[in-house]
């Protein structure tokens, strides 16, 4: 996917998610950055296409997004999710507790799907 330039409404609004991540993203993101993570370079809040993806290891075409209580059968992050997967990337999801509760096994789960690009995650 050719690399497109991002309009400045959707630059600020991502700048604006990294400055008020939440807890659980703080938590990850702490983990992920500076390739803390087994060497694995990851972004936070990234424009992709109309969205903004919590985390993204674009090498592995990985976006990996936590979600909390409010996204509970949530239709938007499944059509997200789809659209996403159709522009070529996978998408990880957890909830804010599986990080906040256990942070080893979420980290894990990212290094196996980011050294194995055969595998899918489930919807």
């Amino acid at each position: 996917m050719p690399h497109q330039p991002v309009p400045q409404a959707k630059r600020g609004f991502a700048r604006k998610l990294r400055r008020e991540m939440t807890e659980a993203e703080n938590k990850l993101w702490h983990e992920l950055r500076d390739r803390r993570l087994d060497r694995i370079k990851f972004r936070r809040q990234v424009p992709i296409g109309k969205y903004v993806a919590d985390f993204a290891c674009l090498e592995a075409r990985l976006i990996v997004e936590l979600d909390g209580s409010q996204h509970a059968d949530s239709d938007s992050d499944r059509i997200s999710s789809a659209e996403l997967r159709a522009s070529g990337f996978r998408v990880l999801r957890f909830w804010n507790d599986d990080v906040l509760k256990d942070l080893d096994g979420v980290c894990d789960t990212i290094i196996a799907y980011v050294k194995d690009d055969g595998l899918q995650p489930w919807l």
